[in-house]
């Protein structure tokens, strides 16, 4: 068997040719579309972590910012509320109205307090604790004096006190 002579035809010659011609072309379309496309992705890429950066950046300042005036404000926090909790009255058989009403009493006498700023009321919190102490209570014919077991002041001051009698 032999093989035919298609290199001695002109139209095989053409078509070969013709192939050859268009794959040349063919891989350079590709090369340019492919180099083109990937310079796109490149520059958006590029642009993108630009702006990263800037964010971040910005990102930063703000949380510096924030922080800054956080300090600033946590000077300036207010009293918002007074809790007063008496804890070992069931020892002297006290009702709990009673109780109550005390409670109610040394929140009215601390109701300055509030809307004052936390570094003001801080700096007299022995104040605070000398009338706490002071303080002396009939309740049943009896007198009773108040302890200062636990002091807590934030935004809310937290008074737990314990009773004894005198």
């Amino acid at each position: 068997m032999r093989i035919p002579p298609y290199h001695r035809n002109p139209l095989w010659q053409r078509f070969f040719a013709g192939v050859a011609i268009g794959a040349v072309i063919s891989w350079v379309v590709f090369f340019y579309m492919f180099g083109d496309l990937q310079e796109k992705q490149v520059q958006i890429i590029q642009t993108q972590q630009d702006t990263i950066r800037d964010l971040y950046e910005e990102v930063d300042i703000w949380q510096s910012e924030y922080e800054i005036l956080n300090k600033k404000n946590e000077s300036r926090l207010l009293v918002q509320d007074v809790s007063v909790r008496i804890t070992n009255y069931k020892k002297y058989r006290l009702d709990p109205l009673s109780i109550f009403e005390v409670e109610q009493s040394i929140q009215k006498d601390f109701s300055s307090l509030i809307g004052k700023d936390l570094e003001s009321v801080s700096k007299g919190k022995e104040l605070l604790k000398r009338v706490i102490i002071n303080k002396d209570i009939k309740l049943n014919s009896r007198h009773y004096r108040l302890e200062v077991k636990e002091l807590l002041i934030y935004t809310n001051i937290e008074i737990e006190l314990t009773i004894r009698q005198m």
